[in-house]
């Protein structure tokens, strides 16, 4: 991701760059006007996806029917809990269900119930090194001997106990050099690259009960700042708090907007609490200025008839229609420079994005952030589609919604982790310049009945 992260809480002046103090009207140093530049929008509201979202958050577009508790925090978000019989439900009789909150469940283990095999027979959370080379779409697994990994280079050779390929000698990818993980509907795939000589990303995937027994799903995805220490410890962290806080709150009953902001601000405290550890200065990183570990987070919930959206920084969810003649929508501003620039009208969004400074960013999660500022909205689609969760190692290379939905194979809704692997070779094929990470997450819509508004 970006090599450099700015002080954001109190913003630097549009025109000079000069900090700024808070009630500032007229930059002390250039004189520039203040007023003149836009406030930050606000959390969005709940809104359809029926055009790019860019232009579907107008005031009052689709109310969510999500029951909302009686109180709102200081961010105008849903009270923190609700009780069980805030979410009724009935089968398909048309009985109500039981008003009492079944016992948590939890779907984020690869053997978990939710678990299932990918399309080629391999096991689908398998995190080590067999996992298959992402720059090739398809692999088969036929003739391989029964729990034995296979190469990643030579694809016919098994890997001996020490890790090197018994038919062409190649060593096999580190632990985190490439992951999978497929756990039900959702799936996400992360890569080093071919730049990096490591994978500072990290994702969590997990699904959950909500107190009526309907499905919460969740994808998480991190990315570590590189300019500061330890960025694989700090992404690796926050996903780890975020996908346990949503865990333990969707199944409360938390509205799954509010659970998002909870889970944020959990992942922040995670990533924080490593500066806060003695004696952990990077043996192989000793040149490097040891500043606090830090990183991105965005995150993606589908519950119901929600979509729910979070991050922090520079990492993004796109939306893709299954059907490819509704228009694809980008569902997250960045908190970065250019993105600061384009909202400021100081600069066009291409002149913004080919400047040097473009992704450094100006939101993350890290103890020298001065105040954490999450950011989510939430969305009523009302048709199916697939939600892209990725870092900017994946959208460096597809960055236009458009670009996104084409670079997204066509069966990717029916075969998420198909369409994940196809995505990570898209970016590896156009350089691999980053570590690249995503995440994709079918969207259901129920079908309607006669007479349904």
């Amino acid at each position: 991701m970006s090599q450099s992260h700015q002080q954001a809480s109190l913003p630097g002046c549009p025109s000079c760059e000069e900090p700024l103090e808070s009630g500032d009207l007229f930059c002390g140093a250039c004189g520039y006007d203040l007023s003149a530049v836009p406030a930050p929008p606000d959390d969005r509201p709940t809104v359809a996806i029926t055009v790019p979202a860019r232009s579907a958050g107008a005031p009052g577009a689709g109310q969510v029917e999500w029951p909302r508790a009686s109180e709102t925090d200081s961010s105008d978000l849903p009270a923190p809990t609700h009780r069980p019989a805030d979410l009724p439900g009935v089968d398909s009789g048309g009985t109500p269900l039981p008003t009492a909150a079944p016992a948590a469940v939890r779907f984020d283990e690869p053997d978990g119930p939710a678990a299932s095999g990918d399309e080629s027979g391999d096991a689908s959370g398998d995190f080590g090194p067999a996992a298959p080379d992402p720059r090739t779409v398809e692999h088969s697994a036929a003739g391989s001997v029964a729990g034995a990994k296979l190469c990643v280079a030579c694809r016919s050779g098994h890997v001996d106990a020490d890790g090197y390929c018994e038919n062409c000698g190649h060593a096999q990818p580190r632990e985190r050099d490439h992951m999978e993980q497929e756990l039900g509907s959702v799936a996400a795939v992360s890569d080093r690259g071919l730049r990096h000589h490591r994978n500072e990303d990290a994702f969590a995937v997990s699904s959950t009960a909500l107190p009526d027994g309907s499905p919460a799903v969740v994808a998480i995805v991190c990315d570590g700042v590189s300019s500061a220490s330890r960025p694989d410890e700090a992404s690796a962290a926050a996903a780890s708090a975020a996908n346990e806080s949503l865990l333990e709150s969707l199944p409360r009953g938390t509205h799954p907007q509010q659970a998002l902001h909870e889970a944020i601000l959990a992942a922040s405290e995670a990533v924080n609490s490593l500066a806060q550890e003695p004696g952990q200065a990077m043996e192989h990183d000793q040149h490097r200025h040891q500043n606090a570990p830090a990183c991105t987070l965005v995150g993606a919930i589908t519950a119901g008839d929600l979509l729910v959206v979070g991050w922090v920084g520079d990492s993004r969810v796109y939306w893709v229609p299954e059907d490819r003649s509704s228009p694809p929508a980008r569902l997250t501003e960045d908190d970065s420079w250019a993105a600061q620039m384009v909202a400021t009208g100081l600069m066009s969004e291409a002149e913004a994005y080919a400047d040097e400074r473009a992704h450094a960013i100006t939101g993350w999660l890290g103890a020298d952030a001065y105040e954490l500022e999450p950011h989510t909205a939430s969305f009523k689609p009302d048709r199916p589609g697939l939600v892209v969760v990725c870092t900017d190692g994946l959208w460096n290379y597809a960055e236009a919604a458009a670009d996104m939905a084409a670079a997204v194979p066509a069966d990717a809704y029916e075969r998420p982790l198909h369409g994940a692997r196809v995505l990570v070779g898209h970016a590896l094929d156009g350089g691999g310049h980053d570590n690249v990470t995503v995440a994709l997450l079918p969207f259901a819509v129920a079908a309607r009945g006669a007479g349904s508004a």
